[in-house]
């Protein structure tokens, strides 16, 4: 079975050039979203005087727009709220939305380093590459979901503490489930693509 080509002879220098772009980038979103999550995290174990944006549904509310700065009924969507504190429960969804924000973030951008630094030494289609990829897709799904899900919890008990239980609009299943099926999409297409390349390469190679 002939080797595998160098990647020389694969990847341009505009590729390597755009691949140690993309490493550099991957890592600083890392750091990034640990940053986030630290801040994030130091705000809310306190537990005084938690800060959430809370999305609200067929919620109307009185902003002063109106002339001379009159109040006008408008159609509240989504705000900031600020708990004095919030039960266990709240802020235990609050911190495992942060701690899974990080997860998901970190989690992906290695896989996908991983999966660059493979291309870089010499092979792009894999069985390897392949399981990274779909791997990728998999904790980015779970993330885009698990995360706003959690957090939607948080939001639920400060808005149950806020109104004294009369504020019965919950959020918990406010997921924009848009993003995550394009997600899904380019994900699903990505697997094939290597998975095809790498039996189309496997198919080739044993030709030679």
């Amino acid at each position: 079975m002939a080797s595998p080509r160098s990647t020389s002879r694969v990847l341009s220098r505009g590729d390597k050039a755009g691949f140690v772009m993309f490493l550099v980038g991957g890592v600083g979103l890392a750091v990034s979203s640990l940053v986030q999550t630290i801040i994030g995290l130091a705000a809310a174990l306190p537990n005084r005087d938690v800060r959430l944006r809370a999305l609200f549904v067929q919620t109307t509310a009185q902003a002063p727009i109106g002339p001379a700065g009159a109040s006008v009924p408008v159609q509240l969507d989504s705000a900031f709220i600020t708990a004095p504190t919030l039960q266990p429960a709240a802020l235990g969804a609050l911190v495992i939305s942060q701690v899974l924000f990080a997860a998901a973030v970190v989690t992906v951008v290695t896989l996908l380093l991983v999966l660059c630094f493979g291309i870089l030494r010499g092979r792009i289609f894999c069985r390897r590459h392949t399981v990274l990829v779909t791997a990728a897709g998999i904790a980015a799904l779970a993330g885009m979901y698990l995360v706003p899900f959690f957090y939607n919890m948080a939001v639920n008990g400060a808005l149950a503490l806020v109104s004294d239980g009369s504020y019965d609009r919950a959020v918990v299943g406010a997921v924009d489930i848009v993003p995550i099926f394009a997600v899904a999409f380019v994900a699903a297409l990505a697997s094939t693509v290597f998975a095809v390349g790498d039996r189309l390469q496997r198919d080739t190679e044993g030709l030679v």
